[in-house]
């Protein structure tokens, strides 16, 4: 900044953009309440803030800086896949990891070749910009199809390949709109391919190597206070997004595995974590979309409506369709499944994200790709959102209830060699009626405490558990994944657990859907 040209920043200029950023905030997480009543993901909330803000709208304010928006999307990226993560069930998605990835993969091929073609013959587009169209509507956004989902119990299989695919094809995506929006001509397709299966290899690889050493590390050390647990695991998921960058890989992908190895690593306080990883997440959502909001100009989109429409008709009748097809028939999952995984390709924040890379490439046509995106991503979003649940209704997918598991929290006594277990039994938990006694718990491991509307006491081995109840357990460190098991067994399972297997009622190895806290 040069002197006489502008003025410095200075304390009151702070306290406006604290006073608007709050404002918007407030504004934001108040719409949550709307979009949630209304089965609309909350990101369309925060596009039409970012556009009521914009040149267009109330606030008049005239933004048009893509290499900022796509740097802070990043960044906001980054922080999305690592609550992601964090919040993905080794033991949903394990049964079905190799179709998620076939989904996430090919998927993504047939995809990018099909949206391609009809951008480029339907709508008259250049083949580079017809590519980079496919390329950046070819990711699902996992946050938009769980925010209109979240109130309907689906399988375990459909609701791990949803989270598995959306968190993978993150990656390969990034790559391919990279490829296409450097300029000069195209490499040959069997180079592309295997830079591609380089970056994600390297990607994969420190991803798994961060993940495993930061959740060793917490797991070992204890930490002087809670509060920094949370601070400690987001910062190691964005250790291995730098690191797999730094290297060539795929960052994005390094950090999502990476979270997801320390989400199922029961690490100590992880309610603490998980809530503090659920705030960044929604701050990183309500940042990136508001930004995104003013980087559009809504009196230039007139002319991208039609073949916004065209392409998103294709991509959402034929391309997502025939590549949950081709993928996912090889594994026999049934047609209701496929049919639902088909209509819940939602676009989110990524394509919007990613259309900002030709942009700051400079490509001929980049701000008509913009707002084709743009449009698509709104207008069916609009159209899918909505209809989601009504369609799992109508499949039978979203029918069935299933018992509550338990919160259970823990933390270390690094000294003692053991750990606290806090036990919250929920409404739905068939730990209710259930004595002490007939918890039937590992040796070294004991119930010391009950606190019961508002009371605590030191509960007796007939002491009868009830719901709303939380217990303070005591294992050794030997027992203490043992006993987490046997307490959530008891909670599936009620008195009839040891009968039922080491997961209660249902398939074998659990009973749905495991909610960690």
């Amino acid at each position: 900044m040069s002197q006489g040209r502008e003025r410095p920043l200075t304390v009151h200029h702070l306290n406006q953009l604290l006073l608007a950023c709050s404002l918007v905030l407030l504004v934001a997480v108040a719409a949550v309440r709307i979009s949630s009543r209304s089965g609309l993901p909350s990101l369309l909330v925060y596009l039409g803030i970012g556009v009521l803000m914009g040149q267009d709208g109330l606030g008049h304010i005239h933004f048009a800086n893509a290499e900022m928006t796509q740097v802070i999307g990043y960044a906001a990226l980054v922080v999305i896949l690592a609550e992601g993560g964090l919040g993905t069930k080794w033991k949903e998605i394990k049964p079905v990891l190799p179709a998620a990835t076939a989904l996430a993969l090919g998927g993504v091929a047939v995809s990018v070749g099909v949206t391609a073609a009809a951008a480029h013959y339907l709508v008259g587009l250049e083949w580079r910009q017809a590519l980079i169209i496919g390329a950046v509507v070819s990711s699902t956004d996992a946050a938009a199809v769980f925010s209109v989902l979240r109130r309907i119990p689906l399988p375990a299989r459909v609701t791990g390949m949803l989270e598995a695919e959306s968190g993978f094809n993150d990656a390969p995506v990034v790559i391919l709109v990279v490829a296409f929006s450097t300029a000069g001509p195209f490499e040959h397709w069997y180079v592309l391919v295997g830079e591609i299966v380089l970056e994600l290899a390297i990607g994969a690889a420190i991803g798994l190597a961060v993940g495993l050493l930061g959740s060793w590390g917490l797991r070992h050390v204890a930490l002087p206070a809670s509060g920094l647990y949370p601070i400690a695991v987001m910062a190691i998921a964005v250790t291995a997004y730098a690191a797999g960058s730094l290297a060539h890989g795929s960052g994005f992908l390094g950090v999502y595995l990476a979270s997801m190895i320390m989400g199922n690593a029961k690490l100590p306080h992880w309610p603490a974590t998980r809530g503090f990883a659920d705030g960044l997440g929604w701050i990183a959502q309500i940042g990136m979309f508001v930004l995104l909001g003013l980087l559009v100009t809504p009196h230039e989109l007139g002319d991208d409506v039609w073949p916004a429409l065209v392409i998103g008709l294709v991509l959402t009748m034929v391309a997502r369709p025939l590549s949950v097809v081709l993928c996912l028939t090889p594994f026999r999952i049934p047609w209701q499944e496929q049919t639902l995984l088909s209509w819940a390709g939602l676009r989110g924040a990524v394509p919007i994200i990613l259309a900002t890379i030709p942009m700051v490439n400079g490509v001929d046509g980049s701000h008509r790709i913009f707002n084709i995106v743009f449009v698509l991503v709104v207008v069916y979003t609009l159209i899918q959102g909505p209809t989601l649940p009504w369609l799992a209704r109508k499949l039978k997918l979203g029918e069935g209830s299933e018992a509550s598991d338990l919160g259970i929290e823990s933390a270390p006594l690094e000294r003692l060699r053991g750990h606290l277990l806090s036990v919250e039994i929920p409404a739905e938990s068939r730990m209710h009626g259930v004595e002490v006694n007939e918890l039937r718990l590992p040796a070294g491991a004991a119930v010391t405490l009950v606190v019961r509307d508002g009371t605590s006491f030191v509960p007796s081995p007939t002491t009868v558990l009830r719901r709303g109840d939380e217990l303070l357990v005591v294992a050794t460190d030997p027992v203490r994944d043992a006993a987490e098991r046997r307490l959530r067994a008891v909670g599936h399972g009620g008195k009839l657990a040891d009968w039922l297997g080491a997961d209660g009622p249902g398939e074998p190895g659990g009973t749905g859907r495991t909610r960690r806290r």
